[in-house]
Protein backbone atom coordinates (compact mmCIF):
# COMPACT_ATOMS: atom_id res chain seq x y z
CA UNK A 1 0.00 0.00 0.00
CA UNK A 2 1.09 3.36 -1.21
CA UNK A 3 1.97 5.99 1.59
CA UNK A 4 0.09 8.66 -0.11
CA UNK A 5 -1.04 10.00 -3.96
CA UNK A 6 1.18 12.78 -5.38
CA UNK A 7 -1.29 15.12 -6.47
CA UNK A 8 0.34 17.86 -7.60
CA UNK A 9 4.11 19.30 -8.35
CA UNK A 10 5.90 22.25 -8.48
CA UNK A 11 9.79 23.16 -9.47
CA UNK A 12 11.80 26.01 -10.07
CA UNK A 13 15.81 25.51 -10.40
CA UNK A 14 18.28 26.40 -13.04
CA UNK A 15 16.88 23.56 -14.95
CA UNK A 16 13.79 26.05 -15.41
CA UNK A 17 10.66 27.83 -13.70
CA UNK A 18 8.18 25.21 -13.86
CA UNK A 19 7.39 21.39 -14.59
CA UNK A 20 7.30 21.31 -18.50
CA UNK A 21 10.46 23.73 -19.09
CA UNK A 22 12.35 21.30 -16.28
CA UNK A 23 11.56 18.36 -18.09
CA UNK A 24 12.72 20.10 -21.42
CA UNK A 25 15.61 20.79 -19.93
CA UNK A 26 16.77 17.48 -19.04
CA UNK A 27 16.45 16.20 -21.97
CA UNK A 28 18.55 18.90 -23.92
CA UNK A 29 21.81 20.89 -22.82
CA UNK A 30 22.78 22.21 -19.62
CA UNK A 31 23.41 25.44 -18.87
CA UNK A 32 26.75 26.55 -18.11
CA UNK A 33 27.03 27.66 -14.47
CA UNK A 34 28.56 31.27 -13.55
CA UNK A 35 30.09 33.21 -10.77
CA UNK A 36 27.64 34.47 -8.67
CA UNK A 37 26.17 38.44 -9.64
CA UNK A 38 24.23 38.52 -5.66
CA UNK A 39 27.11 36.92 -3.89
CA UNK A 40 30.18 39.57 -3.12
CA UNK A 41 33.08 36.91 -2.73
CA UNK A 42 36.81 36.43 -3.92
CA UNK A 43 36.48 32.94 -4.73
CA UNK A 44 35.19 33.14 -8.29
CA UNK A 45 33.24 29.61 -8.18
CA UNK A 46 30.54 28.65 -10.91
CA UNK A 47 27.20 28.63 -9.18
CA UNK A 48 24.13 27.39 -11.12
CA UNK A 49 22.15 31.03 -9.77
CA UNK A 50 18.43 32.07 -10.91
CA UNK A 51 18.37 35.42 -12.26
CA UNK A 52 15.82 38.48 -11.71
CA UNK A 53 14.91 37.04 -8.15
CA UNK A 54 15.63 39.51 -4.61
CA UNK A 55 14.28 39.32 -1.36
CA UNK A 56 11.82 41.85 -0.30
CA UNK A 57 11.36 42.85 3.34
CA UNK A 58 10.42 39.64 4.95
CA UNK A 59 10.15 37.73 1.74
CA UNK A 60 13.06 36.06 1.95
CA UNK A 61 14.59 34.56 -1.40
CA UNK A 62 14.00 31.03 -0.23
CA UNK A 63 10.60 32.23 0.40
CA UNK A 64 10.07 33.55 -2.75
CA UNK A 65 10.83 30.34 -4.84
CA UNK A 66 9.16 28.31 -2.31
CA UNK A 67 6.01 30.54 -3.03
CA UNK A 68 6.54 29.61 -7.20
CA UNK A 69 6.86 26.37 -6.37
CA UNK A 70 3.76 26.05 -4.36
CA UNK A 71 1.71 28.15 -6.73
CA UNK A 72 2.59 25.38 -9.44
CA UNK A 73 1.87 22.74 -7.24
CA UNK A 74 -1.67 23.64 -6.05
CA UNK A 75 -2.29 24.85 -9.85
CA UNK A 76 -0.99 20.89 -10.42
CA UNK A 77 -3.24 19.59 -8.03
CA UNK A 78 -6.18 21.11 -9.18
CA UNK A 79 -6.49 22.95 -5.52
CA UNK A 80 -8.18 26.52 -4.71
CA UNK A 81 -5.89 28.16 -1.73
CA UNK A 82 -8.82 29.22 -0.55
CA UNK A 83 -10.29 25.50 0.16
CA UNK A 84 -7.43 24.20 1.98
CA UNK A 85 -8.38 25.42 5.19
CA UNK A 86 -11.72 23.24 4.99
CA UNK A 87 -9.36 20.04 4.85
CA UNK A 88 -6.51 18.51 7.56
CA UNK A 89 -3.82 20.40 5.88
CA UNK A 90 -0.38 19.62 6.94
CA UNK A 91 3.06 21.68 6.22
CA UNK A 92 6.51 19.22 5.97
CA UNK A 93 9.71 21.50 4.30
CA UNK A 94 12.94 20.91 4.22
CA UNK A 95 15.63 23.53 4.04
CA UNK A 96 19.39 24.48 5.54
CA UNK A 97 19.94 28.14 4.45
CA UNK A 98 16.51 29.65 4.44
CA UNK A 99 17.48 33.44 5.40
CA UNK A 100 19.27 32.48 8.23
CA UNK A 101 22.80 33.27 7.44
CA UNK A 102 21.38 36.82 5.25
CA UNK A 103 22.13 38.98 7.98
CA UNK A 104 25.54 38.89 8.24
CA UNK A 105 26.14 42.76 9.64
CA UNK A 106 23.79 42.59 12.25
CA UNK A 107 25.22 39.43 13.50
CA UNK A 108 28.73 41.34 13.63
CA UNK A 109 27.29 44.26 15.15
CA UNK A 110 25.36 41.95 18.09
CA UNK A 111 28.69 40.22 18.22
CA UNK A 112 30.70 43.70 18.62
CA UNK A 113 28.10 43.98 21.54
CA UNK A 114 26.39 46.73 20.00
CA UNK A 115 22.38 46.69 19.69
CA UNK A 116 21.62 47.02 15.95
CA UNK A 117 17.92 47.18 14.36
CA UNK A 118 16.32 43.78 15.16
CA UNK A 119 14.65 43.58 11.59
CA UNK A 120 16.48 40.69 10.38
CA UNK A 121 15.87 38.53 13.80
CA UNK A 122 12.41 39.25 13.34
CA UNK A 123 12.59 38.34 9.58
CA UNK A 124 14.21 35.08 10.52
CA UNK A 125 11.57 34.09 12.96
CA UNK A 126 8.80 35.41 10.22
CA UNK A 127 10.37 32.95 7.70
CA UNK A 128 10.28 29.79 9.01
CA UNK A 129 9.06 28.10 5.93
CA UNK A 130 6.47 25.57 7.05
CA UNK A 131 4.95 27.87 9.90
CA UNK A 132 5.45 30.82 7.07
CA UNK A 133 2.61 28.68 5.14
CA UNK A 134 0.69 27.53 7.56
CA UNK A 135 -0.02 30.78 8.41
CA UNK A 136 -0.75 32.20 5.29
CA UNK A 137 -3.53 29.91 4.18
CA UNK A 138 -4.66 29.83 7.46
CA UNK A 139 -4.01 25.75 8.26
CA UNK A 140 -4.66 24.25 11.32
CA UNK A 141 -2.47 20.78 10.44
CA UNK A 142 1.03 20.11 11.73
CA UNK A 143 3.89 22.49 10.82
CA UNK A 144 6.88 20.71 10.75
CA UNK A 145 10.63 22.48 9.55
CA UNK A 146 13.18 19.59 8.59
CA UNK A 147 16.81 20.95 8.85
CA UNK A 148 18.83 17.68 7.89
CA UNK A 149 20.86 19.18 5.90
CA UNK A 150 21.07 17.83 2.10
CA UNK A 151 18.50 15.17 2.78
CA UNK A 152 16.05 17.96 4.05
CA UNK A 153 14.06 17.74 0.96
CA UNK A 154 13.79 14.54 0.60
CA UNK A 155 13.20 14.01 4.42
CA UNK A 156 10.22 16.19 3.76
CA UNK A 157 8.34 14.33 1.63
CA UNK A 158 8.84 11.22 3.61
CA UNK A 159 7.32 12.22 6.35
CA UNK A 160 4.68 13.77 4.83
CA UNK A 161 3.55 10.34 3.06
CA UNK A 162 4.03 9.24 6.55
CA UNK A 163 1.33 11.97 8.07
CA UNK A 164 -1.19 10.24 5.43
CA UNK A 165 -0.47 7.13 5.71
CA UNK A 166 -0.90 6.89 9.88
CA UNK A 167 -4.65 8.86 8.94
CA UNK A 168 -2.38 12.37 11.13
CA UNK A 169 -3.35 14.81 7.27
CA UNK A 170 -5.79 14.46 4.70
CA UNK A 171 -3.38 16.89 2.66
CA UNK A 172 0.32 17.46 3.20
CA UNK A 173 2.25 20.49 1.02
CA UNK A 174 5.83 18.83 1.27
CA UNK A 175 8.75 19.92 -0.09
CA UNK A 176 12.57 21.86 0.18
CA UNK A 177 13.43 25.33 -0.99
CA UNK A 178 16.75 27.02 -0.55
CA UNK A 179 18.72 30.07 -2.18
CA UNK A 180 22.42 30.47 -2.29
CA UNK A 181 24.92 32.00 0.40
CA UNK A 182 27.60 33.43 1.01
CA UNK A 183 28.13 31.01 4.16
CA UNK A 184 27.46 28.34 2.20
CA UNK A 185 29.24 28.58 -0.79
CA UNK A 186 32.43 29.46 1.39
CA UNK A 187 32.07 26.60 4.01
CA UNK A 188 31.67 24.43 1.27
CA UNK A 189 34.74 25.60 -0.27
CA UNK A 190 36.81 25.40 2.69
CA UNK A 191 35.83 21.47 2.81
CA UNK A 192 37.66 21.50 -0.90
CA UNK A 193 34.41 20.09 -2.82
CA UNK A 194 33.32 23.02 -4.69
CA UNK A 195 34.40 22.83 -8.47
CA UNK A 196 35.96 25.34 -10.60
CA UNK A 197 34.16 23.96 -13.36
CA UNK A 198 31.00 22.52 -14.49
CA UNK A 199 30.39 19.80 -11.70
CA UNK A 200 30.66 15.96 -13.59
CA UNK A 201 28.65 13.19 -11.47
CA UNK A 202 30.54 10.06 -11.45
CA UNK A 203 33.18 10.65 -14.27
CA UNK A 204 36.58 10.30 -14.27
CA UNK A 205 37.37 13.98 -13.92
CA UNK A 206 35.28 15.05 -11.63
CA UNK A 207 36.43 17.66 -9.41
CA UNK A 208 33.41 18.45 -7.15
CA UNK A 209 30.08 20.04 -6.71
CA UNK A 210 28.53 23.50 -7.88
CA UNK A 211 25.98 25.32 -5.41
CA UNK A 212 22.45 25.81 -7.17
CA UNK A 213 19.32 27.39 -5.61
CA UNK A 214 15.52 26.36 -6.21
CA UNK A 215 12.41 25.07 -4.76
CA UNK A 216 10.30 21.94 -4.98
CA UNK A 217 7.15 21.03 -3.61
CA UNK A 218 4.34 17.84 -3.68
CA UNK A 219 1.04 18.22 -2.42
CA UNK A 220 0.56 14.62 -1.16
CA UNK A 221 -2.68 13.37 -0.78
CA UNK A 222 -4.59 10.52 0.75
CA UNK A 223 -6.22 8.47 -1.91
CA UNK A 224 -10.09 8.13 -0.88
CA UNK A 225 -9.65 12.12 -0.19
CA UNK A 226 -8.13 12.50 -3.93
CA UNK A 227 -11.02 10.43 -4.91
CA UNK A 228 -13.68 12.69 -3.49
CA UNK A 229 -12.04 15.69 -5.25
CA UNK A 230 -12.36 13.53 -8.61
CA UNK A 231 -8.93 14.06 -8.74
CA UNK A 232 -6.79 10.63 -10.60
CA UNK A 233 -2.82 10.70 -9.40
CA UNK A 234 -0.73 9.55 -11.93
CA UNK A 235 2.16 9.09 -9.17
CA UNK A 236 1.90 7.42 -6.18
CA UNK A 237 4.85 7.89 -2.95
CA UNK A 238 5.26 4.05 -2.48
CA UNK A 239 8.54 4.23 0.07
CA UNK A 240 10.44 6.12 2.10
CA UNK A 241 13.87 4.86 3.72
CA UNK A 242 16.08 6.76 5.79
CA UNK A 243 19.20 6.00 7.94
CA UNK A 244 21.60 7.93 9.74
CA UNK A 245 24.86 5.66 10.23
CA UNK A 246 26.63 8.33 11.46
CA UNK A 247 30.36 7.62 10.21
CA UNK A 248 31.10 11.65 9.95
CA UNK A 249 30.21 14.82 10.51
CA UNK A 250 30.52 15.74 6.53
CA UNK A 251 32.02 12.88 4.64
CA UNK A 252 29.80 9.49 3.96
CA UNK A 253 30.41 6.13 4.95
CA UNK A 254 33.07 5.03 2.36
CA UNK A 255 31.06 1.47 1.92
CA UNK A 256 27.72 2.78 1.15
CA UNK A 257 25.91 0.88 3.88
CA UNK A 258 24.14 3.53 5.16
CA UNK A 259 22.32 4.20 1.86
CA UNK A 260 22.33 0.84 1.50
CA UNK A 261 20.35 0.64 4.84
CA UNK A 262 17.91 3.26 3.70
CA UNK A 263 17.10 2.38 0.56
CA UNK A 264 16.18 -1.53 1.64
CA UNK A 265 14.29 -0.11 3.52
CA UNK A 266 12.12 2.06 1.26
CA UNK A 267 12.05 -1.05 -0.56
CA UNK A 268 10.19 -2.83 2.27
CA UNK A 269 7.90 -0.37 2.61
CA UNK A 270 6.83 -0.72 -0.91
CA UNK A 271 7.16 -4.69 -0.98
CA UNK A 272 9.14 -4.41 -3.91
CA UNK A 273 12.33 -6.48 -5.08
CA UNK A 274 14.95 -4.67 -6.17
CA UNK A 275 14.57 -5.55 -9.99
CA UNK A 276 11.20 -4.21 -9.88
CA UNK A 277 13.07 -0.78 -9.51
CA UNK A 278 13.60 0.97 -13.33
CA UNK A 279 16.16 3.54 -12.65
CA UNK A 280 17.56 5.79 -9.81
CA UNK A 281 18.10 9.31 -9.58
CA UNK A 282 21.30 9.59 -7.75
CA UNK A 283 22.19 12.42 -5.02
CA UNK A 284 25.51 12.31 -7.99
CA UNK A 285 27.13 15.79 -6.64
CA UNK A 286 30.57 15.15 -8.26
CA UNK A 287 32.49 15.03 -5.49
CA UNK A 288 34.91 11.79 -5.32
CA UNK A 289 33.68 10.97 -1.47
CA UNK A 290 29.66 11.00 -2.40
CA UNK A 291 29.79 9.46 -6.22
CA UNK A 292 32.18 6.74 -4.62
CA UNK A 293 29.82 5.58 -1.77
CA UNK A 294 26.95 6.22 -3.24
CA UNK A 295 27.59 4.30 -6.56
CA UNK A 296 28.80 1.45 -4.48
CA UNK A 297 25.34 1.33 -2.81
CA UNK A 298 23.70 1.24 -5.69
CA UNK A 299 26.16 -1.48 -6.97
CA UNK A 300 25.04 -3.26 -3.78
CA UNK A 301 21.85 -3.11 -4.14
CA UNK A 302 20.97 -3.76 -7.40
CA UNK A 303 23.80 -5.21 -8.98
CA UNK A 304 25.96 -3.90 -12.02
CA UNK A 305 22.68 -3.76 -14.37
CA UNK A 306 20.88 -0.58 -13.29
CA UNK A 307 19.92 2.58 -14.91
CA UNK A 308 21.09 5.76 -12.83
CA UNK A 309 21.61 8.83 -13.48
CA UNK A 310 22.32 12.48 -11.84
CA UNK A 311 20.59 15.50 -12.57
CA UNK A 312 22.98 17.95 -10.64
CA UNK A 313 24.50 19.38 -13.88
CA UNK A 314 20.99 20.78 -14.23
CA UNK A 315 20.83 22.49 -11.19
CA UNK A 316 23.54 22.29 -8.87
CA UNK A 317 23.27 21.35 -5.25
CA UNK A 318 20.37 23.01 -3.94
CA UNK A 319 20.94 21.71 -0.84
CA UNK A 320 17.47 21.79 0.67
CA UNK A 321 15.61 21.55 -1.92
CA UNK A 322 18.15 19.38 -3.31
CA UNK A 323 15.46 15.71 -2.56
CA UNK A 324 11.83 17.50 -3.48
CA UNK A 325 13.53 18.94 -6.73
CA UNK A 326 15.05 15.22 -7.57
CA UNK A 327 11.72 13.57 -6.68
CA UNK A 328 10.07 15.67 -8.65
CA UNK A 329 12.36 14.90 -11.68
CA UNK A 330 12.04 11.57 -10.94
CA UNK A 331 8.51 12.00 -11.08
CA UNK A 332 8.43 13.65 -14.38
CA UNK A 333 10.85 10.92 -16.13
CA UNK A 334 8.54 8.39 -14.87
CA UNK A 335 5.53 9.53 -16.35
CA UNK A 336 7.65 10.55 -19.24
CA UNK A 337 8.43 7.11 -19.84
CA UNK A 338 12.30 8.03 -20.65
CA UNK A 339 15.43 9.07 -18.36
CA UNK A 340 17.63 11.40 -19.56
CA UNK A 341 21.29 10.73 -19.99
CA UNK A 342 23.45 11.63 -16.78
CA UNK A 343 24.75 14.74 -17.94
CA UNK A 344 28.72 15.59 -17.39
CA UNK A 345 29.00 11.88 -17.15
CA UNK A 346 32.05 11.19 -20.33
CA UNK A 347 34.31 8.37 -19.00
CA UNK A 348 34.56 5.79 -16.63
CA UNK A 349 36.48 6.45 -13.24
CA UNK A 350 38.27 3.71 -11.52
CA UNK A 351 37.18 3.99 -8.30
CA UNK A 352 33.53 3.42 -9.64
CA UNK A 353 32.12 -0.04 -10.79
CA UNK A 354 29.10 0.91 -12.48
CA UNK A 355 28.64 3.88 -14.95
CA UNK A 356 25.50 5.89 -15.30
CA UNK A 357 23.11 6.03 -18.48
CA UNK A 358 24.72 8.26 -20.99
CA UNK A 359 21.65 8.10 -23.48
CA UNK A 360 18.36 8.93 -23.28
CA UNK A 361 16.85 5.19 -22.05
CA UNK A 362 13.40 3.97 -22.08
CA UNK A 363 11.72 3.22 -18.46
CA UNK A 364 11.35 -0.11 -18.18
CA UNK A 365 8.86 -0.51 -15.32
CA UNK A 366 6.38 1.51 -13.31
CA UNK A 367 8.97 2.12 -10.15
CA UNK A 368 11.75 4.62 -9.45
CA UNK A 369 14.15 5.59 -6.71
CA UNK A 370 15.43 8.80 -6.12
CA UNK A 371 18.15 9.03 -3.11
CA UNK A 372 19.91 11.97 -1.11
CA UNK A 373 22.88 11.74 0.87
CA UNK A 374 23.45 14.72 3.46
CA UNK A 375 26.03 15.56 6.43
CA UNK A 376 26.32 13.74 9.31
CA UNK A 377 25.67 10.29 7.69
CA UNK A 378 22.04 10.95 6.62
CA UNK A 379 20.79 8.92 3.95
CA UNK A 380 17.31 8.83 2.21
CA UNK A 381 15.38 7.04 -0.19
CA UNK A 382 12.01 7.77 -1.56
CA UNK A 383 9.85 5.23 -3.90
CA UNK A 384 8.18 6.38 -7.21
CA UNK A 385 5.11 4.18 -8.71
CA UNK A 386 3.72 5.95 -11.91
CA UNK A 387 -0.05 4.45 -12.16
CA UNK A 388 -0.50 2.63 -15.11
Amino acid sequence: MALSSITGMGCVSAAGTGLSASLEKLFSRPETPQVSRRIADNLSLPVFELGGISGAGEKQITGILLDMALREALDNAQLNRNELPGFRVGVCLGTTVACQLNALEYYRELRAGRYPDDAPLRTFVNSSLAEAVKREFGLSGPALNIANACASGADAIGLGGLLIKNGVCDLVIAGGADELSLISLTGFNSLGVCSPAPCRPFDAERHGLNLGEGAGIVILEAEEHAKRRGVKPEILLSGYGSKADGYHITAPKPDGSGLVSAICKALKQAELFPGEIAFVNAHGTGTDSNDSSEALALETVFGDGIDFLSTKRFTGHTLGAAGAIECIFTAQMLMKNEISASAGFESKASDINIVPVSKRTPVKSAYALSTSLAFGGCNSALILKRVL
